[in-house]
């Protein structure tokens, strides 16, 4: 039970590694409070792992606006009385298009969903845990825009290197508090985001092979590695830019 009675904000929780996060974290003893846009999926994961034994509660809504990002943090504290942790995991690839012909709306849309909740995340989650004597925030990167780029991708890779910047930023603002703060730069995943990447044999063959594995990730398998950040089996690791990529970033033949 590593997470036993810790309290845990999962966004992006719908599906994907969210979920597989919010399945693995309620096996291992963590209160819940779920986010992301489809209320149904929320609604449906929540009772799921209820009746499994587990304890969680949901709020559906968008993670680019501030005040949704602060009424999750209030529904952890009215709920559980703390907050512990939070896998920050929401996000979009947004459309892949060469920069010089990419409109204003598209990379305003990354950014805000990707990097601008991170902030309002942030500002809402420290304090809390601050309250609580500290915890974790944990923040869903990419290695796109950091070991690696792709055509098309720009606002996707702006958007995820600037969350390694302000997992830095908040690791040195905190430390002293109690608080840690990681990122976690999965590679290519099996997920509904990458379905369109990963549909056709051929493509799925040329991801496979940028890894030193030969294949891409399971959700749970990314799910793991925020579990480690969330537990205090890391209380020593903040500032990091954790590379879970199945070798990709060195990955050379």
């Amino acid at each position: 039970m590593q997470l036993k009675d810790k309290t845990v904000i999962i966004t992006g929780a719908s599906s994907g590694i969210g979920a597989a996060a919010a399945l693995m974290f309620a096996k291992e003893g963590a209160k819940l409070v779920l986010g992301a846009r489809r209320e149904k999926e929320l609604s449906a994961l929540v009772g799921q792992i209820n009746q499994s034994n587990g304890n969680a509660t949901c709020l559906a809504g968008d993670v680019s606006d501030e005040d949704y990002n602060k009424a999750l943090v209030e529904l952890a504290e009215n709920t559980y009385g703390n907050l512990d942790a939070a896998f920050n995991n929401a996000g979009i690839m947004g459309d892949q298009i060469p920069v010089p012909d990419m409109d204003a709306a598209n990379w305003d849309a990354v950014m805000k969903t990707n990097l601008t909740s991170a902030f309002y995340a942030s500002k809402h989650q420290i304090p809390a845990m601050k309250r609580n004597g500290g915890g974790s925030v944990i923040f869903t990167s990419s290695f796109v825009g950091h070991t690696a780029g792709f055509p098309g991708m720009g606002a996707y890779g702006a958007s995820k290197a600037g969350l390694v910047g302000l997992t830095q930023v908040l690791a040195t603002e905190h430390g002293a508090d109690g608080i840690r703060a990681n990122a976690l730069l999965p590679g290519a995943t099996e997920t509904p985001m990458t379905s369109g990447a990963l549909e056709a044999p051929e493509q799925k063959a040329f991801f496979e092979s940028l890894h030193a594995l030969k294949r891409v990730a399971e959700p749970n398998e990314i799910a793991q590695a925020a579990m480690f950040l969330a537990s205090d089996a890391s209380t020593f690791v903040t500032g990091t830019a954790m590379i879970v990529d199945g070798g990709n970033s060195i990955n050379k033949v």
